[in-house]
């Protein structure tokens, strides 16, 4: 016997407002999607995507590629988070776009992030006094604290510190 529940609402959960749950499997947003990874975008008829779709083994390797490769990025960015600057976030948004090419919760989230990113050029443009101070002031920053790094060695001052040295 297959139970199917409506729900109703906004949005709570992993439910999104009108969609069933069948079968007690849990929530879900998609529930025809046996690979874990989300409801594909939609992609142009007759697009080599559409071609490799067609093909359920190979669909589900090629989702699971770019999941790989998307998470690859994210994992790099992440690592860099040891390193002075702003080194993190370019990987973590290359890792983004390469997940908002075939997932749909991606492109909503890399969509919120070239948002802001317009805001910021447009509020920067606006105001190019403020804007450059803070840029030139954050450069400054760090190139001090590079210089500041090499002149009194507190690389090594760190290791015999922790022990390491």
């Amino acid at each position: 016997m297959t139970r199917t529940v409506t729900v109703t609402g906004t949005g709570t959960g992993n439910r999104v407002a009108g969609e069933h749950s069948a079968g007690g499997r849990g929530a879900t947003r998609c529930p025809d999607c046996t690979d874990g990874l989300g409801k594909p975008r939609p992609v142009k008829p007759g697009s080599w995507r559409d071609r490799v779709r067609q093909k359920p083994a190979l669909a589900v390797a090629y989702r699971v590629a770019v999941f790989v490769v998307g998470l690859l990025f994210v994992l790099l960015g992440l690592a860099l988070t040891v390193l002075p600057g702003p080194l993190t976030i370019p990987p973590v948004l290359a890792g983004l776009w390469v997940w908002s090419t075939e997932f749909e919760w991606a492109r909503r989230i890399f969509a919120a992030f070239r948002r802001k990113a317009v805001d910021a050029w447009r509020h920067a443009r606006q105001h190019p006094v403020s804007s450059a101070a803070v840029t030139i002031g954050g450069l400054a920053a760090a190139a001090f604290v590079f210089w500041a790094v090499g002149h009194w060695d507190l690389v090594d001052r760190g290791k015999e510190l922790v022990g390491l040295g």
